[in-house]
């Protein structure tokens, strides 16, 4: 989740388990505790590739975590003794950092909680920066820095509040499982993988990825749809080249859980994670492989994915709402002729009206 959230949540922890202790500055300390384990962005890996896998591994590993948080509290009671017990003030500092990787692990990108073992934890039911997660806990924080006698109520409620809508996208996401299942059974996509995951800021409209042999199906659904069959898009998976042997297109499959596709762009090969954006919008590219005669890899190169266009939020509010009033098929905007013009459909995806 983004930084503003995380301090929130390091705040809101710090107060309620502080209790009647708590004060403006363990508010402080619990913000800064809860964004610490994102200081692993600074470290470089040596290539974006790296960069992309890593990030989120030791620094949000429980493994790691939990003796730290008991390092760091008994330093911090020898150097600058507290009104707290060693036992408490090592729970405070605990649970500030621990509830930072757990939240992560609610998002696409997935956490590795059990570092060194190399398995992405992610249940993704929320968006990487949602308000309605965000703002219980922020006005929890500041109300208790005004009615400083209800701090630690204050700060349990938010987190309560907080907590429930965890639990109403898990309940949402279930809703849209159940739906994709029921509507690919019967069809060669039946049990094959499927990612989903909310769209920007909301836990309302959801994006699913539906991964098949050669290709895989995109599209989107909503909870206030009153048709609830999906229009999908089906879209070629591509292949990597056999016989060329690449570290970082294995990292990138384990990563992913397989949800990488594989595009031809020139002289290149380039790698995109499916999990993070919407059609064309991939947020994480990397060129891997390079042909001349035959294909051979190459050092990772980070590829720019299309900028979202302001244009979009109106028609993706529309389709959140459940409007089912367009048809299209899939295609970047910026791949097209200029007299293109942007809709939506049932899928949510911008396309042109003229084929690309």
């Amino acid at each position: 989740m983004d930084s503003v959230t995380q301090a929130a949540l390091g705040a809101a922890v710090a107060g309620a388990v502080a209790g009647r202790r708590c004060s403006p500055k363990i508010l402080l300390a619990g913000a800064a505790l809860g964004t610490l384990p994102d200081l692993d962005v600074i470290i470089s890996y040596g290539d974006p590739v790296s960069d992309m896998v890593k990030h989120r591994g030791f620094s949000h590993s429980l493994f790691v975590l939990i003796p730290f948080s008991l390092l760091l509290s008994w330093g911090w009671q020898k150097m600058r003794p507290t009104r707290f017990s060693l036992g408490h003030l090592w729970l405070l500092v605990a649970v500030c950092l621990v509830t930072h990787p757990l939240l992560d692990s609610f998002t696409a990108y997935g956490t590795q909680l059990f570092w060194p073992i190399n398995t992405p934890i992610a249940t993704p039911s929320l968006f990487i920066i949602d308000p309605l997660y965000t703002v219980p806990l922020l006005l929890a924080v500041l109300a208790s820095v005004i009615w400083r006698d209800r701090m630690a109520k204050l700060c349990s409620a938010g987190l309560a509040v907080s907590s429930l809508y965890i639990v109403w996208s898990l309940v949402a996401m279930n809703t849209i499982e159940s739906r994709v299942e029921q509507q690919l059974a019967g069809t060669p996509f039946a049990g094959q993988p499927t990612f989903i995951t909310p769209t920007p800021l909301n836990t309302l409209l959801w994006r699913v990825v539906v991964k098949g042999e050669h290709s895989y199906l995109e599209g989107l659904s909503s909870i206030l749809d009153a048709d609830v069959e999906i229009d999908f898009l089906d879209k070629p998976l591509g292949t990597w080249p056999k016989g060329v042997v690449s570290e970082h297109q294995r990292m990138l499959e384990h990563f992913t859980g397989g949800f990488i596709r594989y595009d031809q762009r020139q002289s290149e090969l380039v790698v995109s994670d499916l999990r993070l954006g919407m059609g064309e919008q991939l947020a994480f590219q990397f060129a891997l492989a390079e042909k001349s005669n035959e294909w051979v890899a190459i050092e990772p190169v980070r590829v720019e994915s299309p900028r979202a266009r302001l244009a979009q939020i109106p028609n993706l509010w529309l389709r959140l709402l459940g409007s089912q009033d367009i048809d299209a098929n899939l295609c970047h905007i910026s791949e097209c002729p200029q007299q293109a013009v942007p809709l939506v459909s049932r899928s949510g995806l911008l396309r042109p009206v003229f084929p690309c």
